[in-house]
């Protein structure tokens, strides 16, 4: 027979070896819903890459002007940074298109400057008039219909480039005017090692060429990019400033790309011949 001490340690050895397999197979199960998480993260990760290396300054206007839909990282919001911005002036955005690019009126010889009147501060830009005469006559065309009045910057980027997009009347990177542009300059001297300097404002597209339509980007800080997208201005001083303010102010969603936490909205745009 076996004594009580004998069976006492029987149960003893008996329970410490149940012990040390449900701590064995708990380990298991914790590796792999590790290595089930690390696998999910991964995926997240390379798609969002994907995303945001493929989705950089897209003009997403409707199909006629064959674009595609803009598309922001989905990153939890952060808590904003106080707007220091001031309320929109009072007016609504005009609902305007047309079917073809407009005629050329303006001096392809004479300077012109863009003036945005935001709820920001104004922006001042010298337009690349001879470089870009498609885009200056264009925006010359738009601004005297009141196309960008009251009309939303719906775009900060603040991760690995740095820009304002602005231009879409319906404030979501979907707008357009109706018809494209055609490219222009895109050798301009500025541009080097395929870097758009701090100040320069540049057209976006769909990511084909000929794709430019209403919807522009103010670059903030030197920011890396294809030369794909045409420069037409440079943003004076004062500008600049307005341009900080509102990129330090950040965007909403914490991912780097979003919509701006200041209030942009450009109160009154227009282009002057000087």
């Amino acid at each position: 027979m076996v004594s009580q001490e004998q069976r006492r340690r029987q149960l003893a050895r008996e329970k410490f070896l149940r012990q040390q397999q449900r701590r064995t197979e708990a380990r298991r199960k914790a590796r792999l819903r590790n290595s089930v998480i690390a696998s999910v993260l991964g995926v997240v990760v390379i798609g969002s890459v994907a995303l945001y290396t493929t989705g950089v300054l897209k003009d997403d206007g409707d199909k006629k002007e064959n674009a595609s839909a803009e598309v922001t990282p989905s990153a939890a919001p952060t808590s904003k940074a106080p707007d220091p911005c001031a309320k929109p002036a009072a007016g609504s955005v005009a609902k305007l298109s047309w079917k073809k690019e407009p005629a050329m009126t303006i001096d392809t010889s004479a300077a012109y400057t863009l003036k945005l009147a935001t709820t920001c501060g104004d922006i001042g830009i010298a337009l690349k008039t001879s470089a870009a005469p498609h885009t200056v006559n264009s925006f010359d065309f738009l601004a005297g219909k009141g196309y960008f009045d009251h009309t939303k910057c719906h775009r900060l980027t603040t991760q690995g480039i740095y820009v304002l997009q602005c231009g879409d009347p319906q404030g979501t990177g979907m707008g357009g005017p109706g018809y494209t542009l055609p490219d222009e300059n895109l050798k301009d001297k500025s541009l080097k090692k395929n870097i758009y300097p701090a100040g320069t404002v540049a057209m976006a597209n769909t990511g084909a060429k000929h794709t430019g339509g209403s919807q522009f980007f103010l670059v903030y800080k030197d920011s890396p990019l294809r030369p794909s997208y045409t420069p037409f201005g440079t943003i004076d001083a004062a500008g600049m400033k307005v341009l900080n303010k509102i990129a330090a102010a950040g965007e909403n969603t914490g991912g780097g790309d979003g919509a701006p936490n200041a209030t942009v909205v450009i109160n009154k745009a227009t282009v002057s011949k000087s």
